[in-house]
């Protein structure tokens, strides 16, 4: 479903993906694990084409979008929840899931019923202002905004960082149940491997803007962990 060829991606002059070939079958969920500041946001950001300059290719269902801006790879099928949520404060919940709406190819301008089932919280309050949820409200209304474009790939960059612990396995739980019974692409870049491990089919860790370990969820060994994500 999705095919990096050796892609390289770069901010201004500076270049943060050395090479990089990672390929998703369709309904797969794949763990993009490393420390701190070692590409795993700017893997998402290319595949959304919101990096300056990126080279090699990136196919998605057959076809090439490496060239394509970002509006027209959020209409083939692409969603991305990015880390920090980046919600509308002024708009209501309603407004909010309604603006992932533009993603659609179609031009249906609705919240589709399973999000409303997966975020109760959320189908309550419709009218409640965006800037007034706490942070995992918030958190579970970037996942819905996601949602309401009925993606076909789902890029999620660390959904339960600085989320309170009451929250934290409610949103894993929604994660994880969006793949399974949606059989929804996933991308998550996170640092909890526990989640990772419980969620994910198959796991990659980058090094300085490079895969340096890859493959089924199994053989993230605590070995590999303690090498390439311990501080």
């Amino acid at each position: 479903m999705l095919s990096l060829i050796q892609v390289d991606s770069h901010y201004g002059q500076s270049r943060v993906l050395h090479g990089l070939t990672l390929e998703l079958k369709r309904g797969e969920f794949v763990a993009v694990l490393g420390r701190n500041g070692t590409g795993k946001t700017t893997l998402l950001k290319t595949l959304m084409g919101l990096t300056d300059r990126q080279t090699g290719k990136i196919i998605f269902n057959g076809r090439d979008i490496s060239n394509d801006p970002t509006y027209r790879r959020a209409r083939a099928g692409i969603a991305y929840v990015p880390q920090g949520r980046e919600i509308i404060s002024e708009f209501s919940v309603r407004e909010n899931m309604l603006m992932g709406a533009f993603g659609r190819a179609d031009g249906r301008r609705a919240v589709p019923d399973f999000v409303g089932a997966l975020f109760p919280y959320l189908k309550e309050n419709p009218d409640r202002s965006g800037g007034l949820l706490s942070g995992g409200q918030q958190q579970q209304l970037a996942i819905a905004r996601a949602l309401t474009a009925e993606p076909k790939i789902l890029l999620l960059d660390e959904p339960t960082e600085g989320i309170q612990p009451n929250l934290v396995e409610e949103i894993e739980e929604a994660i994880i149940g969006i793949n399974r019974s949606r059989h929804l692409t996933t991308i998550l870049v996170e640092q909890n491997v526990s989640f990772v491990r419980r969620a994910a089919d198959r796991f990659a860790i980058l090094e300085k803007g490079r895969i340096v370990a890859a493959g089924p969820i199994g053989d993230l060994t605590d070995d590999l962990v303690h090498r390439h994500l311990a501080i």
